[in-house]
């Protein structure tokens, strides 16, 4: 359900040709946790076929994920993800493989491992959170998917429960967390579920126009402001009345700049 809840995204990306606001990260550290219980289940014989099985899946799904962000992202998108895959996925994978092999003792090498992999599962039920403030500030959840959110807490629920009886801390211990940050993300769902839609509403005589503030530090941003169109009189003597042609004024009072 993990895996499979972001397809909607995807196909919404496929159709409109384009990532829109979407993050790439999510799906990256997504496929990094994969790839690390596969390794985890290499040394941990007891749950290697639960384990092998539905992280292959996740890592097939994940990378096609990628690719199609990749296909439709703008260039600075595209750039990030690429550098983040190549560092997060292939860097840092192949040192943590390195570090196991050649500097941990073989006594040692599942616990270390093991704790690894928490921190990690943690960084991604953390990671949809990269949105939160994008959706505090745009009131709006129309960034953070709530078949996502719902099945990340779902999830985190079943693993503990299993990792709980089977007396595995390991995986028992980030479900935790990720309860948590789950929890977190269904309130941010109750409370802003129905105002982006709302303030995409404009009353009779506006007309939505959007300012684009560039930021140096990331992609630009667009925030929506509203144009009203006031008629005036220039002169009661001067040609009976017309129009003001220029009797526009814009309300920018949501414009940070």
């Amino acid at each position: 359900m993990v895996y499979l809840a972001p397809a909607r995204t995807f196909w919404k990306i496929y159709k409109k040709k384009s990532t829109q606001s979407f993050q790439c990260l999510p799906y990256l550290v997504a496929l990094f946790s994969s790839s690390l219980w596969l390794y985890y289940a290499s040394f941990n014989i007891k749950h290697a076929i639960l384990l092998v099985s539905i992280n292959s899946f996740g890592c097939v799904i994940e990378i096609i994920y990628i690719v199609i962000f990749i296909k439709y992202a703008d260039k600075h998108a595209k750039k990030l993800t690429i550098k983040l895959l190549a560092a997060m996925n292939f860097g840092t994978l192949a040192l943590i493989v390195l570090v196991m092999r050649f500097a941990i003792d073989e006594s040692d090498q599942v616990k270390v491992l093991g704790w690894i992999c928490d921190v990690v599962s943690v960084i991604v039920f953390a990671a949809p959170l990269s949105v939160v403030l994008q959706v505090i500030r745009t009131k709006s959840v129309q960034f953070m998917p709530f078949c996502l959110s719902f099945s990340l807490l779902l999830n985190a629920i079943m693993w503990f429960a299993y990792g709980f009886f089977n007396k595995d801390m390991c995986v028992a211990l980030p479900n935790v967390g990720g309860l948590a940050l789950g929890l977190l993300q269904m309130l941010l769902h109750a409370i802003y579920r129905n105002r982006g839609a709302k303030e995409n509403i404009t009353t009779d005589g506006e007309v939505t126009t959007f300012v684009v503030v560039v930021n140096p530090l990331g992609p630009p941003e667009v925030f929506s402001t509203a144009v009203k169109d006031e008629l005036s009189l220039e002169n009661n003597n001067n040609k009976g009345g017309e129009d003001d042609a220029q009797g526009k004024t814009v309300e920018a009072n949501d414009c940070p700049l």
